[in-house]
């Protein structure tokens, strides 16, 4: 474990004292009692990673092995007329066009040809149809596109068809913005954080998604992949000490209230996790269990904001404790749980923006549609987002005082030996109210 070994004016080593003390690290029985925990959690996440890794079974048979996606440029755009097309009875009239005018925008119709730049006929021109029908988007010259090729079925070329603009180079700008900003910042932390970030995405994609398809049960596969990325990023960005093993402690605690959480929510409120094409998609024709997609999801959601205020009270405690040394566990535990609940109160907020912010096109359906507030909190869709808000902001809540307790007791608990005679018992006058007016 990490110590934060300080020096006196001499250069020789202070004292040392319960970690997070002034110029000490934790006592020998906090690091030996925490590193057992750890390792055990360690030991027992690598051994379930093991078991459950998918081995690319559940795959078989169930990709289509014709369709290709290649991209492309499109080189020019032939427009032609539109076909007139009546709106429907009681839709609202097409604006500046009067009743039964086509509704397609007139930039949507006609072909376009595409030059391949990848893919066996990279180099070569296709000719392909103009997407027109609703939503699509409009091609102009010189974009960067994605196209589908499919078989034509007697054997010829492929044919291709228009699918979306090519946005793999302004998403690498975008990113390579994002880390400019985070290094520049954090400079070694903010890199750390950043191989923390590979890590999650890594099992994310290496592990989650490929377990659940192979047909490991969602949940389990959640809770393992989440303690993966929890051990591995919250050491990878706030090193190995007393700390951030609190931290880690804590996190899991909230997280295995969040699982329970959400398993009765969803069973109270008969939730399927079938809410759109996708997901009964998912459920016939791939047989993935929806429920606990829905299950594993809420895990790895709440996990992103648990471990900051996790962290956060970890941290937290340990300052409090080496500015006064004399901080009973009470005093600890009373001072950090007032930062957390300011902490949880502005996270909540976020929570519930981020929520309102993703849900607002189907909100704004539903309002448009004449629902009421009742119609709208009882649509599966909207039911979801409530169960899995609900849940994760009781394991965020749960988490502060799961972790200042933990935390506490590993800065309070001291052996005869490790606590410096010089050490002040009282608390620290500017300290209290500064943690007191927090």
């Amino acid at each position: 474990m990490e110590s934060d070994q300080q020096t006196g004016p001499s250069g020789t080593p202070a004292p040392h004292c319960g970690h997070g003390r002034p110029g000490g690290s934790a006592s020998r029985r906090t690091v030996r009692a925490v590193l057992t925990a750890i390792v055990l959690l360690a030991v027992a996440t690598v051994a379930a990673l093991a078991l459950m890794w998918p081995d690319g079974s559940g795959t078989e048979g169930r990709t289509s092995a014709q369709q290709t996606r290649v991209s492309g440029t499109v080189l020019r755009i032939e427009l032609k007329p539109c076909p007139k097309q009546a709106l429907p009875e009681g839709a609202p009239q097409d604006r500046g066009r009067g009743a039964g005018a086509s509704p397609i925008d007139p930039r949507r119709c006609g072909d376009a040809v595409v030059e391949l730049t990848a893919g066996p006929m990279d180099g070569r021109a296709v000719r392909t149809e103009l997407p027109s029908g609703p939503g699509n988007r409009v091609f102009s010259v010189g974009d960067d596109v994605v196209l589908t090729g499919l078989p034509d079925g007697g054997g010829g070329p492929a044919v291709y068809q228009l699918a979306d603009h090519d946005r793999s180079s302004a998403l690498w700008m975008v990113a390579a913005a994002f880390v400019l900003a985070v290094v520049a910042f954090g400079r070694w932390r903010g890199l750390a954080a950043l191989v923390g970030l590979a890590v999650t995405f890594a099992l994310l994609l290496l592990f989650l998604i490929p377990a659940i398809v192979d047909g490991r049960p969602p949940l389990l596969a959640a809770i393992v992949c989440a303690a993966a990325i929890m051990l591995a990023v919250l050491y990878l960005t706030h090193g190995f000490s007393v700390a951030t093993s609190v931290a880690v402690m804590g996190t899991l605690g909230s997280l295995t209230l969040t699982g329970v959480l959400a398993v009765v929510a969803i069973d109270l409120t008969r939730l399927t996790g079938i809410i759109d094409d996708s997901s009964l998609f998912l459920d016939i024709d791939y047989g993935i269990n929806t429920q606990g997609l829905l299950l594993a999801s809420i895990i790895i959601g709440s996990l992103g904001v648990l471990d900051d205020v996790t962290v956060t009270q970890s941290v937290t405690v340990q300052e409090l404790a080496r500015a006064n040394p004399g901080y009973s566990f009470l005093q600890l535990y009373r001072a950090a749980a007032r930062v957390g609940r300011a902490h949880i109160a502005s996270v909540i907020n976020t929570i519930v923006l981020a929520y309102a912010g993703a849900s607002l096109p189907l909100l704004l359906l539903f309002s448009l549609g004449g629902r009421t507030a009742g119609d709208v909190i009882a649509n599966p869709a909207v039911a979801q987002e409530i169960v899995r808000s609900v849940a994760g902001t009781i394991g965020l809540i749960a988490a502060v005082p799961l972790t200042t307790a933990l935390a506490a007791v590993a800065a309070a608990r001291r052996e005869p030996e490790d606590v410096p005679a010089e050490a002040d018992p009282r608390p620290s006058p500017h300290v209290d109210d500064v943690v007191q007016g927090a």
